[in-house]
C-alpha cells in the first residue's frame, strides 16, 4: 500500500527578543529577521547600537532549530545551536507558518504599545531576506521601509502582490563588497529581475563582507527615521 502525506496545524511555542522597553515615547519600531544558523538573542546584539527610547527592535526566531556540530555523536551543552526558516522540504507549509508567525509577533508588540501608532521598519538579512520578502508580500504587516541586508528578494514571489506590496514601501537593499553571496554578476541579475517587475528600490554597498556592519546600519536607521 502508499503512504498518504496528511497536514495538522499544531500549537507550539515561538520565541522572540526585544531591545527597548513599550512606552509613549516608541515612535519607531523594528523587525529584524535573522540568517541561517543564527539564533535570535545572538542577532539582535547587533542592533543595540540604534535601539533607544523612541526606537523598539523585535527579533522574531526561526520555528526550527538545529545543533551547530555536523557530528555525528550525542550532543551536550557545549554545542552550539543555530535557527532556520525553512528547508525546501513542505516548503510551502513551513512558509504559510512563519509568515503567520511574523503577523502574531508584529501584532503582539504593537498591542504592547499601549495605543501608540509607531512607524514599522523591517529587516531581513541573509536567509532573513527571503523571509522577511515574502512577509510583508503575503502577510499583513505594512511596513514604513524594507531593509533587505546580504540578498535579494525570492524569484518565487508571486508577482501581482509582490510589484503592489514592496512596491509601496521604501525598499532598501545593502550589501559588502566583499560578501560572497552578494557578488557584481549576482547583483546584475537580481537587479534586473527587480527592474523587470516594476519595483523601485535603492542599493547601498559598504567596505564589508556577509555581515550586519553597525555603522552602516546607524547611518542606515538615522535616514529611515528622518524620512
Amino acid at each position: 500500500m502508499n503512504s498518504r502525506e496528511h497536514h495538522i496545524q499544531v500549537a507550539r511555542t515561538a520565541r522572540y527578543h526585544t531591545l527597548g522597553d513599550p512606552g509613549p515615547e516608541v515612535r519607531e519600531v523594528w523587525f529584524v529577521c535573522h540568517g541561517y544558523r543564527q539564533l535570535a538573542g545572538r542577532f539582535i546584539r547587533r542592533f543595540s547600537g540604534i535601539a533607544n527610547r523612541s526606537r523598539m527592535v523585535v527579533a522574531p526566531e526561526g520555528l526550527s532549530r538545529f545543533y551547530l556540530n555536523p557530528e555525528e555523536r550525542a550532543h551536550g551543552p557545549e554545542d552550539l545551536v543555530g535557527a532556520t526558516w525553512m528547508t525546501r522540504e513542505d516548503r510551502e507549509s513551513e512558509i504559510r507558518d512563519y509568515v503567520q508567525y511574523l503577523d502574531q509577533v508584529h501584532d503582539e508588540v504593537i498591542s504592547h504599545l499601549h495605543g501608540v501608532t509607531p512607524s514599522v521598519v523591517v529587516l531581513g538579512f541573509s536567509q532573513g531576506v527571503h523571509t522577511v520578502s515574502r512577509w510583508v508580500t503575503l502577510g499583513s504587516v505594512r511596513p514604513k521601509a524594507l531593509i533587505l541586508w546580504g540578498a535579494y528578494p525570492p524569484p518565487d514571489l508571486p508577482q501581482a502582490e509582490a510589484a503592489q506590496r514592496l512596491g509601496s514601501t521604501r525598499l532598501l537593499i545593502v550589501g559588502g563588497t566583499t560578501d560572497r553571496y552578494w557578488t557584481e554578476q549576482n547583483r546584475t541579475g537580481e537587479e534586473a529581475r527587480l527592474a523587470s517587475s516594476g519595483v523601485s528600490y535603492r542599493t547601498r554597498t559598504f567596505e564589508g563582507g556577509h555581515e550586519i556592519d553597525r555603522q552602516v546600519l546607524g547611518e542606515v536607521a538615522a535616514d529611515v527615521s528622518a524620512t
